[in-house]
């Protein structure tokens, strides 16, 4: 069957016989409706890879400080700050106990380093540290109940640096230790739930 475009030429109307141009946009039409038919799209702003019809709930047992230093209440900080990261950039309800995703762990480590020697120019005055680092260390072990290949226990760490000329350790510790919870809780949040 041969199809007819319409032309408008010095005034009258003409048939025209254009079976390419029909055929083309036959063809257009049929690969986006096959495209956007054979494709699903997901996109999130946090890069998550959760599929939220399966996956719902969340649980955050209280970690522990078992590193023998820190502030006191850093096992508290740490635990809520991990609910709240997950509360903000996922749909996941947060529940007490036996969440489709489940973490619980440790802080294992909070060591305090010197890392960069500033020489004295006095023969009598030893050599300073120019930076100190704090290191925080945590243990995490995820249990994803909707897909157990995903469960894992891993070890995340993070530092920061101050320097000790400057300020004390008591003026700069509750900030340091709120930034490199951030850093590892980015990481734990990127290794659970975004699969990076």
């Amino acid at each position: 069957m041969q199809r007819w475009i319409w032309a408008f030429q010095k005034g009258h109307y003409i048939g025209r016989s254009n079976n390419m141009t029909f055929n083309k946009i036959c063809l257009y039409f049929f690969c986006l409706t096959v495209l956007f038919s054979a494709c699903k799209v997901e996109y999130s702003f946090t890069g998550t890879t959760l599929d939220y019809n399966v996956t719902n709930t969340f649980s955050v047992a209280n970690f522990f400080n078992d590193s023998g230093g820190g502030p006191a209440n850093m096992g508290q900080l740490f635990t809520e700050d991990l609910k709240d990261y997950f509360q903000r950039n996922t749909q996941l309800e947060l529940i007490q106990n036996n969440g489709d995703l489940q973490f619980s762990g440790a802080i294992t480590g909070y060591t305090i380093s010197p890392q960069a020697t500033v020489s004295s120019t006095n023969a009598n005055q030893p050599d300073r540290a120019g930076q100190m680092r704090v290191t925080i260390r945590v243990e995490v072990e995820f249990v994803n109940t909707k897909n157990e290949e995903e469960n894992t226990k891993k070890t995340f760490s993070y530092f920061q640096d101050y320097d000790p000329s400057s300020t004390t350790l008591l003026e700069v510790e509750s900030e340091l230790v709120e930034t490199i919870f951030e850093g590892i809780i980015q990481d734990i949040f990127t290794s659970t739930v975004a699969n990076w």
